[in-house]
């Protein structure tokens, strides 16, 4: 094991990065021996800490086993938001997303991002399922538009409003 001892955090996540595009990174512990095998010692914390400023995301592959992704810039497109988008049903001040089985938290963090961007003003936060993301709105009554502003984010989707 080569141990660098001169490691900045953007290196380190530059690296992160490299690893989980390259794929098989199944967990944060296996992050931090994938890691140490390139000459990083960091805790799982820290581990937790740069996957989460990355915007990496746990998902199923296609053999069904969790793996870290991370959204690019082409994943908050709407395009990939439209394929993510099964149906969208308002309620109250909520939207309820529906997407094919292990897309709910690559929307869910896409949908986050566009929250915190501007994008989707209207939103407040998001919960992920496997399935289904539940996004707040910001106003008491709000789901309606919340919806609205969902489905013109990924316009073009294939989804359909309830």
């Amino acid at each position: 094991m080569n141990v660098k001892t001169a490691f900045s955090s953007n290196q380190r996540k530059s690296l992160i990065s490299k690893l989980i595009r390259q794929g098989g990174v199944e967990s944060q512990v296996h992050l931090v021996k994938l890691l140490a095998r390139e000459g990083v010692k960091v805790t799982q914390a820290t581990a937790s800490r740069d996957l989460e400023d990355l915007g990496a995301t746990r998902v199923r592959d296609a053999s069904g086993e969790f793996q870290y992704v991370i959204a690019d810039e082409a994943t908050s497109k709407t395009t990939n938001a439209a394929n993510l988008i099964v149906s969208v049903t308002a309620s109250g001040n909520l939207a309820v997303v529906r997407t094919p089985p292990g897309g709910a938290q690559l929307l869910a963090s896409a949908i986050d991002r566009n929250s915190l961007n501007g994008t989707l003003k209207s939103a407040i936060g998001t919960i992920a399922g496997d399935d289904t993301v539940l996004v707040v709105s910001k106003s008491a009554n709000g789901g309606a538009e919340l919806a609205k502003s969902i489905l013109s984010y990924s316009s073009g989707t294939k989804g359909k409003r309830k």
